[in-house]
């Protein structure tokens, strides 16, 4: 007999809480039962977003009415600062999968000095996993709960943590140069920043003082031998709703050349079945992974041989979201890690 998973999902109407309708709508193991929401309740699903195809045509209810005794495993699609105060009230009933940056950090002075928030439930911060497969899949079996890493840490760690952990480059000088769809600033962003009727914008913000900073330096300080990892980091954003695109910019260690980089990445790629890692005349652009849970990979020369420049390319609101959530929560369950995901 098949086994079923009775989900909730918290913020189902928002950007990346649509696409866990889509995703786990089609999941065979699993029976979505609470289509929560903020501000639109009592709504139809598929007259928010007409691409949702759900045999029962369920509306919304508000996240504050939901009942933990009915499901198994909550799926939060929420803001920062609006998860921590949901999850006392059912932590240790079910199973939890954070896709805000609540539970992301381990110190909570640093959420709270970054985040501008004081937490409601710091002592749980030590019981969350930090979900991101790739590196740390092993560890993921019968976690009950999880926080799912933000969408530009999982374009750059991805990346990252294998070549710092083989010893392949340097850890005090990374430049990383990230691009993100302007959907990743929510619904509440104003498109009027990004486009009007006669052209399209283009901007950079937060360049060195961005929230994730913290988490991207907590994880690689974790994953390296080094005592520090320096980097800069300068965001932008695009006129395309979804995709990211991080250009990484790393010094090779001595006696360090390009096919240490090549054998790793190929390495990762045979094991991790989201990774594709492309060479020679393949493009690394967003049509390829819009839509996917697949992280691209692509390498490319300096003009310095002891340094190397690297691509990575992420769907933002899957792979950086939900898709990441729901691969979390295939291997925490036991089910077929791609189980209801695209490649």
């Amino acid at each position: 007999m098949t086994k079923k998973v009775s989900v909730a999902i918290l913020g189902s109407t928002g950007f990346v809480g649509l696409e866990l309708v889509k995703i786990l709508s089609k999941h065979p193991n699993v029976n979505i039962t609470f289509f929560g929401t903020e501000n639109n309740p009592n709504k139809l699903l598929k007259n928010i977003d007409p691409s949702i195809d759900l045999s029962t045509n369920p509306s919304t209810k508000l996240n504050e009415n939901f009942d933990s005794s009915k499901v198994d495993t909550v799926f939060l699609a929420l803001p920062h600062g609006a998860s921590h105060k949901y999850v006392k009230s059912f932590y240790n009933k079910v199973q939890i999968i954070d896709l805000s940056a609540d539970f992301r950090l381990d110190e909570i002075e640093i959420y709270e000095r970054n985040y501008n928030e004081k937490h409601s439930a710091p002592n749980l911060l030590k019981d969350f996993l930090y979900g991101l497969p790739e590196i740390n899949k092993n560890i993921l079996s019968n976690k009950k709960n999880i926080a799912v890493p933000g969408c530009y840490p999982t374009s750059i760690l991805i990346p990252l943590i294998p070549l710092l952990k083989n010893n392949i480059i340097d850890s005090k000088n990374i430049i990383i140069d990230s691009k993100s769809g302007y959907s990743g600033a929510g619904k509440k962003f104003d498109l009027l920043n990004i486009k009007n009727s006669k052209d399209f914008n283009f901007f950079n913000y937060n360049t060195n003082t961005h929230r994730h900073i913290c988490e991207i330096r907590q994880e690689l300080k974790k994953n390296t031998k080094s005592s520090e990892v320096l980097f800069s980091f300068n965001p932008h954003v695009l006129p395309n709703f979804r995709g990211m695109m991080s250009t990484i910019y790393c010094d090779l260690l001595s006696d360090i050349n390009k096919s240490d980089v090549i054998n790793c990445f190929n390495d990762m790629s045979n094991k991790n079945q989201f990774i594709n890692f492309i060479q020679n005349d393949q493009r690394a652009d967003f049509f390829s992974i819009q839509n996917t849970n697949t992280c691209i990979l692509k390498i490319f020369d300096h003009y310095d041989s002891s340094k190397i420049i690297i691509v990575s390319l992420i769907d933002n609101l899957i792979k950086g979201a939900a898709g990441q959530a729901v691969q979390c929560f295939n291997l925490s369950q036991g089910f077929d890690e791609s189980s209801a995901l695209t490649k």
